[in-house]
């Protein structure tokens, strides 16, 4: 497996400061959007690149692993661990002498240690193998699981041993880049080792549209206890909010969004639509017309002509962006609705003034 090189990226030197990360991540995100390149494969694939590497970068624990993991990479390949099935717990393998218990399945990794790796699903299925391998059950995006499995392991993201400890783990307790990767594990491995193996407890939060603009809190009862979870502005269905080391036992509590439909608006990421009904006269004459938004409301211009199905950009209106970066905007699809039930009197005035209206046949075209 390809080592991935995360300060390269993003374009930044391995002694980067966190606001150095944060400003690259920003500037490199921005550019590769899919909405700025539409049909783009190899802006999509470095746009998720980016994603990657903020995702352990701007984690301080996550980039102590990684850091410490780069050192050892070397040793890792050398014993076999870049190659399927290989057993880089066994004999000759770089993290031999990492045991998590005697007895059962032996299953790849031979007798007391078993594991194994698969296509991880849903949310992090956009993050790399090498992510996934080395930092699933480390937190972000990649810990998908909904719980420890019969192995302790993340039945999910597939990265796990018998004790349910991962990669990062293992490298996070040896001490620093220099320590050793043989012998019988530490203290400090074993502290890490039984934080892992306690995993990780999921919670579903459903907000409506108007609690993820202004941010919310939830309850979240487990085990008899109650937890409350703050939820930004901005969260979007699949934000996953973590509460490490809060939740019963010393695990880290999940809480998955997911926002309910809206009867008004529909939401496209940062960006929300709605219909706007408009009068004939503000139709055909323009106007100022009322807009409710989910700030308040506001009044737009209906230029003089505007015909049915035109949409209107209102900038700024729609909802907060995640990273703090200003609003999306709120897109107003025009729906001009006709008078009905016109009385003799008004249907003679309207036809003396369609009379007077050149208007060509919009069927022409067709």
């Amino acid at each position: 497996m390809e080592y991935r090189d995360y300060y390269q990226i993003l374009g930044v030197s391995r002694s980067a400061g966190q606001a150095d990360i944060k400003k690259a991540f920003r500037k490199l995100a921005r550019e590769l959007h899919p909405d700025r390149n539409p049909g783009d494969q190899a802006a999509e694939r470095k746009f998720k690149d980016v994603n990657e590497a903020n995702e352990v970068l701007s984690d301080p624990e996550k980039r102590k692993q990684y850091d410490m993991l780069g050192a050892n990479w070397d040793q890792y390949q050398r014993g076999g661990g870049g190659r399927p099935g290989a057993d880089p717990f066994g004999p000759g393998g770089p993290f031999a002498g990492f045991g998590f218990g005697g007895g059962g399945a032996g299953g790849a990794g031979g007798p007391g240690v078993r594991y194994e790796f698969r296509q991880a699903g849903g949310e992090g299925a956009g993050f790399s193998d090498f992510f996934r391998m080395f930092f699933s059950g480390a937190g972000g995006a990649a810990g998908q699981g909904a719980g420890a499995g019969a192995s302790g392991g993340n039945s999910r993201t597939g990265t796990r041993t018998r004790g349910g400890t991962t990669f990062a783990d293992i490298l996070s307790g040896m001490g620093g880049a220099g320590g050793t990767t043989g012998g019988t594990a530490g203290p400090a491995a074993t502290r890490e080792h039984g934080k892992a193996a306690k995993g990780e407890i999921e919670a579903p939060a459903e907000l409506t549209l108007e609690e993820a603009f202004h941010g919310t809190s939830r309850l979240v009862e487990l085990e008899g206890k109650r937890y409350e979870v703050r939820i930004p502005r901005g969260a979007d269905t699949g934000s996953r909010i973590r509460l490490s080391g809060k939740g019963p036992h010393g695990r880290d509590l999940v809480v998955t969004v997911k926002v309910a439909p809206h009867a008004v608006y529909t939401r496209r990421g940062a960006d929300l639509e709605r219909e706007l009904p408009v009068t004939l006269r503000e139709a055909l004459l323009g106007g100022e017309v009322p807009v409710t938004t989910l700030k308040g409301r506001v009044l737009l211009t209906i230029p003089a002509g505007t015909q049915t199905g035109k949409t209107i950009r209102l900038k700024g209106q729609g909802m907060p962006r995640l990273s703090d970066e200003g609003a999306g905007a709120l897109y107003a699809k025009v729906k001009v609705v006709l008078p009905s039930a016109l009385d003799e009197g008004a249907r003679d005035a309207a036809t003396t003034f369609l009379d007077l209206v050149a208007q060509p046949d919009p069927r022409a075209a067709g």
